[in-house]
């Protein structure tokens, strides 16, 4: 259980729960599987795994919280074709074309009847929550999917105040800046061999390079001509390597091969609760100070007022 894929928030005003009382609230929210009339349901599920009764892991302050997300696959273009045939059909039968709210009708219909047999297929996404410094980093391949995680979290306690983390300076012009101006480096960053670039404005042009030398002449042409570094691979201190976002989304993550032989050599007895726990201890340990050195290298963190919705959803 090591993350790929962090979107980082900020969490605001939290009620500190005892480990007992959320693995509870937890439970009362676990997921189940989808019923044959269902296209989508999303719930908690051990860490751990089956074996676990776990629903909430905390090391140092770190808790650690899965859910699991069910969808029925029913291709819109499936349906589409099938209420074309039907609706041909009838119209054939009846001698007249079929009205908008007919065929609306015989839509529902196919799609009641495909739902069942559609195939399903599942996600984990894994949930980290900094208690400490009141972070919350959700392992999701999509910022949609993180806020999915965020949004059921919210139904569980009630109430959550989180923004996407911010920085002072854009990751973006950051990024730019590091690459044109190698002096403004800072200490812990070393680069990687991945970048994307796009166009300020207007041109919709976007460059991207693997196994480059992002300090070579043909990164530093299209710096030149304007543009703006929208995604940069690099290692934090030695411990962490990424793709950071313009987003400040953190992807492709590979930890340092010292911390993944440290974590292979614990012994766990075959415990899959002491091996969660030793990988998670690990990982948010080194996630930790490359998040850290990440936010100071982006001049700060910003202090953004809280959102309409988040105010409306704690009240």
């Amino acid at each position: 259980m090591w993350f790929k894929t962090l979107h980082l928030y900020r969490v605001h005003d939290a009620v500190a729960l005892a480990l007992p009382v959320l693995n509870e609230a937890l439970q009362e929210q676990a997921f189940r599987p989808l019923d044959s009339v269902e296209a989508k349901r999303m719930g908690w599920i051990a860490p751990a795994g089956r074996g676990s009764e776990a629903f909430a892991h905390e090391v140092n302050g770190q808790r650690l919280l899965s859910a699991q997300r069910q969808e029925r696959l029913l291709p819109a273009s499936v349906v589409k074709e099938e209420v074309e045939t039907r609706a041909a059909e009838r119209e054939e039968a009846e001698g007249r074309p079929l009205r908008k709210q007919e065929k609306q009708a015989l839509k529902e219909q196919v799609y009641e009847e495909f739902l069942p047999r559609a195939f399903v297929r599942s996600w984990r996404f894994d949930l980290w929550w900094d208690s400490a410094r009141n972070l919350i980093a959700v392992n999701a391949t999509s910022r949609k999917r993180a806020e999915d995680v965020l949004d059921l979290l919210r139904q569980t306690l009630g109430s959550l105040k989180v923004t996407p983390l911010a920085t002072r300076t854009t990751p973006s012009r950051a990024m730019t800046e590091w690459l044109n101006e190698p002096e403004k480096r800072p200490a812990w960053l070393a680069l990687g061999n991945q970048v994307e670039i796009k166009a300020v404005s207007g041109d919709e042009s976007v460059v991207r390079g693997k196994q480059l030398d992002l300090d070579g002449e043909e990164v530093h042409v299209c710096l030149d001509a304007g543009r703006q570094v929208t995604r940069l691979a690099m290692a934090i201190d030695e411990q962490v390597s990424l793709v950071l976002g313009d987003d400040l989304a953190l992807k492709g993550l590979r930890f340092a091969d010292a911390l993944l032989d440290e974590a292979s050599q614990t012994d766990d007895g075959d415990d899959p609760v002491l091996r969660l726990e030793t990988d998670f201890a690990l990982m948010t340990g080194a996630l930790s100070g490359a998040i850290s050195h990440l936010v100071e290298g982006l001049g700060g963190e910003a202090t953004p007022a809280l959102p309409a919705t988040e105010q409306g959803a704690a009240a």
